[in-house]
């Protein structure tokens, strides 16, 4: 069941490495504002998006896969209709690295299915909430 309680939601608050797969190269997106939100509250973030180079001053990722480093949570800004996909992603690099043990679907975005398979997995869930939001709200 993703996770859907204050105390949950603020342990995956504790995430230092966040790996934003859909970030964009936008300033007035979400996808851009948000981790740029989240960089400047001291998160390292790292952008997956296989049409930019570099975003927010770090260098952007093609796929979750290619990403070197540990990743502590994967924020996702994608239509719900590729959760599965990224959640697949999610799992295996947790499965191959035991990193990526979080998954954050952001505002507009779910998939009860594919979280629940994640979470068969040992992947904690936050569906449908905005990590901007929930961090002001809880961390203030």
């Amino acid at each position: 069941m993703p996770i859907t309680d204050d105390e949950g939601v603020d342990r995956l608050l504790d995430a230092e490495t966040i790996a934003v797969v859909g970030c964009s190269t936008t300033p007035g997106k979400a996808a851009h504002d948000i981790p740029a939100y989240l960089q400047r509250e001291g998160y390292r973030v790292i952008p997956v998006n296989p049409f930019a180079d570099e975003i927010l001053g770090e260098p952007a990722y093609d796929a979750l896969a290619d990403v070197d480093e540990d990743v502590d949570l994967v924020n996702v800004f994608r239509p719900s209709d590729e959760v599965p996909e990224i959640l697949d992603a999610v799992r295996e690099r947790h499965a191959d690295r035991g990193d990526a043990g979080a998954a954050w679907l952001q505002l507009g975005i779910s998939h009860d299915d594919a979280a629940a398979e994640a979470e068969a997995d040992g992947i904690e869930v936050v569906q449908d909430r905005c990590m901007k939001v929930e961090h002001r709200r809880l961390r203030g």
